[in-house]
Order: structure tokens, then C-alpha cells, then sequence
């Protein structure tokens, strides 16, 4: 899965903690998650879409080749 948190963060002048803080994740989660270390549960995507006012689809593109579909 390919994600575009760490591109919409700093879009939008967002720190890692800030986006930690209004998601209730810890910022190690962030920084996971930008890494592409951590895929968020179905939950965590829709905060994070929400706060940055987008679709989950706009922030996260998911690879049928790389999930083996």
C-alpha cells in the first residue's frame, strides 16, 4: 500500500505529533506509517482522511501486485 500522509502533513504544516495527537496515535505510528512499516487498521485511515478533509482512496493508493491480489 502506498500512502500520501507525510506529502498531505506537509501540505497542510503539520507536525508528526500533531497529526499523532488529533489521530490518538502515537508519533512512532506516523512515522511508521510514512516509512510504509505499519498499514493503519480501516479505523485509523478514516481519522486521518477526516482530519485532512480528503477520501481514505486520495490518501491511501492500495497495490493489487505488492497485496499478492
Amino acid at each position: 500500500m502506498i500512502n500520501k500522509v507525510q506529502e498531505y502533513r506537509k501540505i497542510n504544516k503539520v507536525t508528526q505529533n500533531d497529526l499523532a495527537i488529533s489521530v490518538d496515535v502515537t508519533r512512532q505510528t506516523i512515522i511508521s506509517l510514512e516509512n510504509g512499516k505499519y498499514k493503519p487498521s480501516l479505523v485509523l485511515a478514516h481519522k486521518i482522511a477526516q482530519y485532512f478533509e480528503t477520501s481514505i482512496e486520495d490518501l491511501f493508493i492500495f497495490d493489487l501486485e505488492e497485496e499478492n491480489i
